[in-house]
């Protein structure tokens, strides 16, 4: 028996992730800093196994070897050497996981811890609040890279100590940001409809609080992950973070700033590398940012 044919399709209605991983595709820029992004995270994930030579090894017969497009270069150091003879390709491939992976684990942390904060201030009324109101607007007039340092002065010098210390300048960025998105979202009529219809304070936050919150978060956890890394070569930079010989890309900065006359590209590639992180994040933070408010309008 012949089938009969639907004349009545059913039409496929894309979830608001779909819609908006489809306008994101569309961005091809956003697409570009994702595939930088990925890249980064390959070196970061998998850096060791990558690098031609471990990060301490030194190769007395090369020092100062130019990259191997120059005219005195070697390819087997495709970027060169430093002036202690070691390679500046494997020492930026195991950087990634210094600098841009403890970056993304601080992120983590101030997101989670943060975010909770600023949910529960953002729910509540009265003294509790207005108390987390003006503490934030305190902590939020000092830069967090100033409160980095602050924190590190008091806990010491050291990789794991600027590590804390920049979790803790980023918390109240998530705190308020959180805290502002959840008081907006209280005063909405949709709100006080779920409250009407007898909805407590975790539905509320499930159904109406959380899914409102993506567009901020996405937008905070950009700006933090780029600070994080800025923030973390900087005090690596001023000796107080990473300590050498670890190839911290600030630390590697702070020991070659000396070399930038007579050997460059000691100099120019830890710098390029902090300036290609930091531009991927933002590119995909940015297309992410867009694609969710099309969606949402």
């Amino acid at each position: 028996m012949p089938t009969r044919a639907n004349i009545y399709p059913e039409l496929h209605v894309r979830s608001p992730r779909e819609r908006a991983w489809q306008l994101f595709r569309k961005n091809t820029l956003a697409m570009a800093g994702l595939w930088g992004l990925g890249f980064l995270c390959a070196f970061t994930l998998i850096g060791p196994w990558l690098a031609p030579y471990a990060p301490y090894e030194q190769f007395n017969h090369a020092l100062l070897l130019p990259p191997s497009w120059a005219d005195h270069g070697n390819v087997d150091f495709f970027l060169g050497t430093d002036d202690l003879g070691r390679d500046m390709l494997s020492r930026l491939i195991n950087g990634a996981r210094l600098t841009f992976g403890n970056a993304v684990l601080i992120v983590a942390v101030a997101l989670l811890l943060g975010s909770a904060i600023g949910i529960m201030g953002g729910m509540s009324k009265g003294l509790k609040a207005s108390i987390l109101n003006h503490l934030l607007d305190t902590l939020m007039s000092i830069p967090s890279l100033l409160l980095a340092i602050i924190f590190v002065a008091i806990l010491g010098p050291g990789l794991f100590n600027t590590l804390i210390a920049i979790t803790l300048a980023l918390i109240p960025q998530y705190i308020r940001a959180t805290y502002n998105a959840v008081s907006e979202e209280m005063q909405k009529e949709y709100i006080t409809a779920l409250r009407m219809d007898g909805a407590n304070s975790w539905r509320i936050l499930r159904f109406g609080i959380v899914p409102n919150l993506s567009d901020t978060l996405v937008s905070q956890t950009t700006r933090a992950l780029s600070a994080a890394i800025l923030d973390i070569t900087a005090v690596g930079f001023l000796g107080l973070g990473a300590q050498p010989p670890r190839p911290e890309w600030g630390a590697m900065l702070s020991d070659a700033v000396d070399l930038v006359f007579l050997a460059p590209w000691t100099v120019t590639l830890p710098g390029l590398a902090i300036l290609f992180s930091v531009l991927v994040v933002n590119m995909v933070g940015e297309g992410l940012r867009q694609a969710i408010n099309e969606v949402m309008d």
